[in-house]
């Protein structure tokens, strides 16, 4: 970035909701402990699926300050937006100046939107299925917010006071990455100083489970939820559906340091790509993903050998973890077997949209306490899975400059650099 004479990006607040705790400290302490948040799901009856378990969150609305007005108008996924924008406006201090908000913007990514309220309001309407023809006048005045995922952007711009760019960004799996990416775009080039940027999904719905049973991308390790999820076990049988959301704020690196704000990481580097190829499958030579690493790096003005941790979109399904493995050999060379890759949906599930955000978090947070989470329930790696995972317990590491990447549905493929606050200002 500076290298090219452009505004630096730095990330200046950070606000998190996920699986086994809420708030940043909780996130952080899971997983760097290597702890599981994966369980039976309790939000409805799921004894009629082929995969029961999910990584939930312990999410009491009133108890994060919501109103009862704001949490019969909002769904559980904007619900959880809004409140990591208020720990992420806390965190970066902008609650104790005065922004101008026609100069802060807000993007946030989400692949199902308000899935649970659709969901909800659905079986109200139909009488639980029952009825082809709906009835309207059972749902809820807020059915149209439900139906329009712009409604979770326009929560989060209320919440911030933010009257500058606003969207959404829903690219399937890579949300969570894209959106973050987009908002950094939008303040290198000038249109913001400010962006709240994240991403959210809380999918853990009849719908949504029935929809990745159809297809067996879910895990049927029913018995067994807490060690369910096993990204690059040979015994891995797919994903643990989970929930969560984690917002940020972005600013330009000058704006930031006038105000005394304090800097977590640079945005140093963003690529995305798609693969062209098929709505589900992946080539096992991990061409999309890597091209996506190499506009990234390139970006980030960082050699592939500078790379000290990469946080792996690692689903736990055997296809992504061959394409992954194949993605990180064929864009770092050589340096892909000495660099430490994790994957924390070991721990919190697979977030959808969300995860995106969440993985950036905790890349942040990796190269602020300089440790490298593990990859939980990796106890027979597969052999074709063939790099340092860092299974069980966490390591630590330098952490200078990590490399976090994310796969989706579609094709999508997404990489981020982020460097520490040291790096930044050299």
């Amino acid at each position: 970035m500076g290298a090219l004479g452009q505004r630096k990006v730095v990330v200046t607040g950070i606000g998190v909701m996920a699986p086994g705790g809420s708030g940043t400290k909780a996130f952080w302490e899971l997983i760097s402990s290597g702890r599981t948040a994966t369980r039976a799901i309790s939000l409805f009856d799921a004894s009629g699926f082929r995969s029961r378990v999910a990584a939930e969150c312990d999410f009491d609305p009133v108890a994060h300050g919501l109103t009862p007005q704001e949490v019969r108008r909002m769904d559980r996924a904007a619900q959880f937006a809004v409140v990591c924008a208020r720990e992420a406006l806390s965190d970066s201090g902008l609650l104790d100046s005065e922004p101008d908000p026609q100069r802060i913007g807000v993007t946030i990514g989400s692949a199902v939107g308000c899935t649970m309220s659709l969901d909800t309001e659905y079986s109200v309407v139909s009488d639980a299925g029952r009825k082809w023809l709906v009835d309207h006048t059972y749902g809820v005045p807020h059915l149209y917010d439900y139906f329009v995922p712009s409604s979770l952007a326009a929560e989060v711009a209320w919440t911030v006071g933010a009257e500058g760019p606003t969207t959404v960004v829903s690219t399937g799996c890579t949300s969570g990455l894209d959106a973050v990416g987009h908002a950094a775009e939008l303040v290198r080039e000038g249109a913001a100083d400010i962006m709240v940027a994240g991403a959210t999904d809380a999918p853990i719905s009849p719908i949504t489970v029935a929809c990745f049973d159809a297809i067996r991308a879910t895990t049927a390790r029913n018995d067994d939820p807490e060690h369910a999820s096993r990204p690059f076990d040979r015994s891995r049988d797919g994903f643990v559906l989970g929930e969560g959301a984690a917002v940020f704020v972005l600013e330009e690196r000058e704006h930031a340091l006038r105000r005394g704000a304090r800097v977590h990481a640079e945005i140093a580097g963003f690529g995305n790509r798609s693969n062209a190829f098929h709505m589900t499958g992946l080539r096992p030579d991990g061409r999309e993903m890597a091209e996506a690493i190499r506009v990234a790096l390139t970006e980030a003005a960082v050699e592939g050998t500078e790379v000290d941790y990469i946080n792996a979109h690692g689903s736990g399904t055997k296809q992504n973890d061959l394409h992954e493995t194949a993605a990180f050999k064929r864009s770092l060379g050589r340096h892909a077997y000495r660099t430490p890759v994790s994957s924390i949906k070991s721990m919190i599930g697979h977030s959808l949209g969300a995860i995106g955000s969440l993985e950036i978090a905790a890349s942040i947070l990796s190269i602020a306490n300089d440790l490298v989470p593990p990859t939980a329930n990796l106890h027979d790696p597969d052999p074709r899975c063939d790099l340092d995972y860092v299974p069980l317990h966490a390591r630590e590491q330098l952490t200078d400059v990590v490399l976090t990447v994310g796969s989706g549905f579609g094709g999508f493929q997404s990489a981020m650099v982020l460097v520490s606050p040291e790096r930044s200002a050299a």
